[in-house]
């Protein structure tokens, strides 16, 4: 393979140096994120880390118009043991179809939630897999990301600002700090370049 070639490879990262992408992507749903992405959206077959510490910030709010867009396909969108049980009403609101929504409840086992979360990703069945996990090392994150790449799955996976020390093959890494009102979204790891400036998003669920 030419150095080139290489070069051109969407998976490549290199530090301080943006470089054009071509990658299929997913459209996040805000204007101010895609226009930060490599692509102008999610990457598809790959993992997005998103990182924060406040539960109600708004994390699962930033991915939810992407999911209601791979939702309209035939795969599913497997939650892998999420904190808290997803609220369908509120879903289908957000232009979800809650036919494709598969959700894997009741593992306890760090082994086993890593079992699903990877074979999920690698199945093909999925659009998107959304995953809560603990103790994750960089070789794990390396076979997640693997997985993703085959099954051509968005691996996306909520994790604490701690995990932001370590070293990642995620093709995407996010933090969510709070800023008054409104969540402040910074990108630490994009391919093809070097984080962003941050953006301010109102990702507060809107009031009945």
């Amino acid at each position: 393979m030419s150095l080139e070639a290489v070069l051109r490879d969407p998976r490549l990262w290199r530090c301080g140096r943006a470089l054009p992408i071509e990658a299929e992507t997913i459209p996040s749903g805000f204007a101010e994120i895609d226009a930060l992405l490599p692509g102008g959206g999610w990457p598809r077959g790959a993992l997005v880390e998103i990182l924060t510490d406040m539960e109600g910030i708004g994390a699962l709010r930033l991915v939810i118009p992407a999911l209601a867009h791979l939702s309209q396909s035939e795969k599913w969108l497997t939650w892998i043991a999420p904190p808290h049980l997803p609220y369908g009403p509120a879903l289908a609101a957000h232009g979800l179809a809650l036919a494709r929504l598969l959700l894997v409840w009741g593992i306890e086992s760090p082994r086993e939630r890593f079992w699903a979360l990877e074979e999920s990703l690698r199945a093909g069945a999925c659009s998107a897999v959304l995953a809560w996990p603990r103790g994750l090392d960089g070789r794990g994150l390396r076979r997640l990301q693997l997985a993703a790449e085959a099954g051509r799955s968005l691996g996306l996976l909520f994790r604490s600002l701690a995990a932001r020390r370590e070293a990642s093959s995620a093709a995407l890494r996010l933090m969510l700090e709070p800023h008054g009102p409104l969540a402040a979204v910074s990108i630490l790891k994009r391919r093809g370049g070097a984080g962003a400036r941050p953006v301010y998003l109102d990702l507060r669920v809107p009031s009945r």
